[in-house]
């Protein structure tokens, strides 16, 4: 029906990191567990990459001899400054300043070498929690049959996980960093109070992920909300422009503007319930 409806494409990157994500949920519900989830927020992650830390990863990694040559080339002796253009003053610039931190950015390596980078946090916390990561976005899935197991464990990742930024010399930004419970109708949410040292983790009832909003019962709900918002505005657009252009060009303006909007993750929130109300600003 999702397919007849919104059109069909093969699964991107995003659309498999989300799909490991609820399907680990959704797999957990089933067998009626608590579970609850930790969304991740790196402060400035691709510009706090260690680069001799990153090096030694890649040798771990089996990239040795002329490769890591090349690479470290590649990485170090860089230099950028800030260039400030105003057309109402003449042009600022800063100093050059060596880069001494952080992959380049923009760049076919950059995503890349981060991953290699915090391939390893995987191992601080498998035999407890699920990890998905997809680039920066690090989301924790924590899953439990006894209550009190499933708190302590929530504050043993956490933990964990705060070491292991500390040790790689990356920084967690607290106040972005939440705690998602998901439920079923049978279940009721519990208050979890995650502390840190710096701050106290917050719970929520939803999170974006990866441009989807995700919320503790799955029904998708304030995603659609916001994107029939979204596409009410797409609408106003299109008829605006309407008497001043042409069909094709009408018909570029709603798959750049409209289409693209609506099918992003349209496998995951498709089938809800709710979807009558996209199919009819469509």
């Amino acid at each position: 029906m999702v397919k007849e409806q919104f059109g069909f494409r093969e699964k991107s990157s995003t659309d498999m990191a989300t799909y490991a994500l609820l399907n680990t949920v959704l797999s957990s519900l089933d067998k009626e567990l608590l579970v609850g989830g930790i969304f991740c927020d790196l402060q400035k992650a691709f510009d706090c990459v260690n680069h001799n830390i990153l090096l030694t990863k890649l040798e771990f990694y089996g990239i040795s001899g002329i490769a890591t040559q090349l690479m470290r080339s590649y990485l170090n002796d860089r230099y950028q400054r800030v260039v400030i253009k105003d057309s109402k003053t003449s042009r600022q610039t800063s100093e050059w300043e060596l880069v001494k931190h952080g992959v380049p950015q923009g760049s076919i390596l950059g995503p890349l070498l981060f991953l290699i980078y915090i391939n390893n946090l995987s191992q601080t916390t498998n035999s407890v929690a699920e990890l998905i990561l997809f680039a920066d976005d690090t989301s924790i899935v924590i899953s439990n049959i006894n209550l009190e197991e499933f708190t302590s464990t929530i504050e043993l990742v956490m933990k964990q996980t705060i070491n292991w930024f500390q040790s790689n010399l990356l920084s967690l930004n607290y106040n972005k960093t939440h705690f998602l419970q998901f439920l079923t109708k049978k279940q009721n949410e519990i208050k979890v109070r995650i502390m840190t040292s710096n701050s106290i983790i917050t719970n929520i009832n939803s999170t974006k992920f990866l441009g989807l909003t995700i919320d503790c019962t799955l029904s998708w709900r304030e995603h659609i909300s916001s994107l029939a918002s979204k596409l009410n505005k797409a609408c106003y657009a299109v008829r605006a422009i309407k008497p001043f252009m042409s069909p094709s060009v009408l018909r570029i303006v709603y798959f750049s503007y409209f289409h693209s909007v609506m099918s992003y993750g349209v496998i995951f929130w498709g089938n809800s319930h709710l979807n009558n109300n996209i199919l009819k600003i469509q």
